[in-house]
């Protein structure tokens, strides 16, 4: 195992530099410019006399982007690796290191209670819909699965919030309080938003763990377990789900990248300041150096959630080589 594990780290600067460059590439041919959104808030401010002519070379100049582009990929790059610096936002011009690291966190928080979540939700009713197959229960199981699966997470965030104002007079709270402020409130503010946002995942997971459940339950040592006369929460925890939990622990790895792809949505409609809602701020503004960096974090997590996955597949099945 020490073998494989030395091989993929191996890989993950290659993968690293290919996603980099790519994400650096795009950025410069996505349409507008920040050159000129600078241009027209100096423009518009108060400060500057209408007179004043503003140089776009000069600015250009400042922010670094006349340069060549392996330069300023170069100089990036070399950034991150010699002292973790990813540079400076174009607008705010403050280090985008600490605008990450002050929003990583919520993110993260959000993306682990909203798969603790639907683990809870997803789990114990694909495994009910599995040992008690074409049941009543099974089939509102079923039902309920294709249906998170089928309603966007935008779409029920929306009603949540504009339905109970109008009929119950309540509202949710769109107030953000840190962890570390009021625990017990934080949970309080995070559990819709990550409900919400496991919804597609939690469907996903009931469905393959229902597929994969039946197909374990008629194998050949689930029978003998039965006819051992073992009780059947034995051969179901014991026996059948450690197998059937491997196709659900390979999804863990997609299941990662779409939520922090879904807390863009999610961090906006409920103003929580995390990496989705900076990310977006970036994107609209077109601030090169934090989508290069959020990429970047974001494509490091997926690799090694991934490459935990794949370890952790010897230990669900002492069969599994890796060779």
């Amino acid at each position: 195992m020490w073998a494989y594990t030395i091989r993929r780290l191996a890989l993950l600067p290659v993968t690293l530099f290919i996603i980099t460059i790519t994400v650096f590439a795009l950025m410069r041919i996505m349409p507008g410019d920040v050159v000129d959104l600078i241009m027209v808030q100096m423009t518009q401010s108060e400060s500057r006399s209408r007179e004043e002519v503003i140089d776009r070379e000069m600015i250009e100049h400042a922010l670094g982007l006349d340069q060549p582009f392996i330069v300023q990929y170069g100089t990036w790059v070399g950034g991150i690796f010699t002292r973790f610096d990813f540079g400076e936002s174009l607008l705010s011009g403050k280090p985008v290191s600490d605008m990450i690291l002050e929003r990583l966190p919520v993110t993260l928080e959000l993306s682990v209670m909203t798969m603790v979540l639907s683990f809870l939700i997803s789990i114990p009713i694909g495994i009910y819909s599995a040992i008690r197959q074409d049941t009543l229960g099974d089939y509102a199981g079923r039902i309920f699965a294709i249906g998170m699966m089928s309603i966007p997470n935008f779409w029920i965030a929306t009603l949540i919030i504009v339905l109970p104002s109008v009929y119950l007079g309540w509202s949710v709270p769109m107030e953000y309080i840190h962890l570390w402020v009021d625990p017990l409130q934080n949970m309080r503010f995070l559990a819709i938003p990550a409900l919400i946002m496991g919804v597609m995942s939690t469907g996903m997971t009931m469905r393959l763990l229902r597929t994969v459940m039946l197909e374990v339950m008629r194998q050949d040592y689930v029978r003998t377990a039965w006819a051992k006369g073992l009780r059947e929460r034995t051969i179901v925890l014991r026996h059948a789900l450690r197998n059937a939990m491997l196709p659900v622990v390979t999804m863990f790895g997609g299941t990662l990248a779409m939520l922090f792809g879904g807390s863009v949505i999610i961090e906006n409609i409920f103003c929580i300041p995390g990496m989705g809602r900076l990310s977006l701020q970036a994107l609209v503004q077109r601030d090169y150096p934090i989508i290069a960096a959020i990429n970047f974090m974001m494509s490091i997590l997926v690799v090694v959630s991934n490459l935990v996955v794949d370890l952790s597949y010897g230990w669900l099945d002492p069969r599994v080589q890796y060779k």
